[in-house]
């Protein structure tokens, strides 16, 4: 058991720096090719954010531990919504810009739908991967063409940032970019497998369900660098941030993360996931949806809404303890 909490307290601690050195790598790599700011932004920072989910999630499947996978993404999805909007908002109101509104929490709430119907049967099968990666296309592919529409509309001090960004990038030289992000990559392989290992190793000891582990240790884990960068974004004042980076991430857990394991080893869920797990996700992703709509336009979700969010977490997971075996 000694090992196995060792292993898996090394995989995370490696798998959120690791994660840290990829994004910044293959941005300076993306700055260097002279890719589009918008797709650096949606693309490589999109996927860096959830680059451990994923990765974790794809060894796990690859392993035969496909609930670890499932579990990993629900439990991402509820920690970002529960726990870091939550621990955010208690800290600083979030600001809930009418784009927001428009777009981004009607797209979440869908995604959130289309997953509960592919899990309806009970089974996450290749046909189902396939559908949620075939969204997640789409999606990705909107979401461009509306940003370039749009792009002409950004104010001159949030170009003004996004340009010192970029010229920070290209201070990397190449072949720094491109060793961080071919490093960043096979760290994040590795660290990967042995956070997969030492969870499962707990799981086996405790007597808990791959689907308990993978909703717990490994998404809290997986969860815990997106929690560090909403408390300093917190500090800084800057929330709108910390609620676009929720709503993509939980976006990209759903249909990439979920995707991808359940092309690797379709599986048969375990009948909690539906009739625990999928309730509570749905039932946060309203109550941040009619937050977001109570606050109209220019709103901020505040400190007892925070409140709320973080309360709910707190009890679901104690839930999880509690019936874990």
């Amino acid at each position: 058991m000694a090992l196995a909490i060792l292993a898996t307290l090394l995989g995370l601690v490696a798998l959120g720096w690791s994660a840290d050195k990829f994004v910044g790598g293959a941005s300076a790599v993306a700055s260097h090719l002279g890719m589009a700011p918008l797709l650096v932004g949606m693309l490589v920072v999109g996927f860096g954010t959830s680059a451990p989910e994923l990765v974790v999630s794809a060894f796990a499947a690859a392993g035969g531990n496909p609930e670890i996978a499932l579990g990993n993404a629900l439990g991402s999805n509820i920690a970002n919504i529960g726990l870091i909007l939550g621990v955010t908002a208690l800290l600083v109101p979030i600001v809930v810009h009418r784009g927001v509104l428009r777009r981004e929490l009607p797209v979440l709430l869908l995604v959130t739908l289309v997953l509960v119907g592919t899990m309806l049967d009970g089974e996450t099968s290749r046909l189902d991967a396939a559908v949620l990666l075939l969204v997640l296309v789409a999606q990705l592919a909107w979401s461009i063409r509306t940003g370039r529409r749009e792009a002409v509309t950004v104010p001159a001090d949030e170009l003004a940032v996004e340009i010192e960004e970029r010229e920070l990038e290209r201070a990397m030289s190449r072949r720094a970019a491109w060793g961080w992000t071919l490093g960043g990559i096979l760290l994040l392989v590795a660290s990967s497998r042995l956070l997969v290992w030492g969870a499962v190793g707990i799981a086996e000891r405790l007597g808990w369900s791959d689907l308990v582990i993978g909703l717990t240790v490994v998404a809290i884990g997986t969860s815990a660098p997106e929690l560090a960068a909403a408390v300093v974004a917190a500090r800084k004042g800057a929330t709108e941030l910390v609620l676009g980076n929720v709503i993509g991430s939980n976006i990209f857990n759903t249909l990439a993360v979920v995707g991808l394991a359940g092309l690797i080893a379709p599986s048969v869920n375990d009948p909690s996931a539906l009739t625990r797990d999928i309730p509570v996700l749905v039932g946060m992703t309203l109550a941040l949806v009619v937050m977001g709509y109570h606050r109209h336009r220019d709103g901020r979700i505040n400190r007892v809404e925070g409140a709320v969010l973080l309360a709910a977490w707190i009890g679901y997971t104690v839930l999880l303890l509690t019936t874990a075996s």
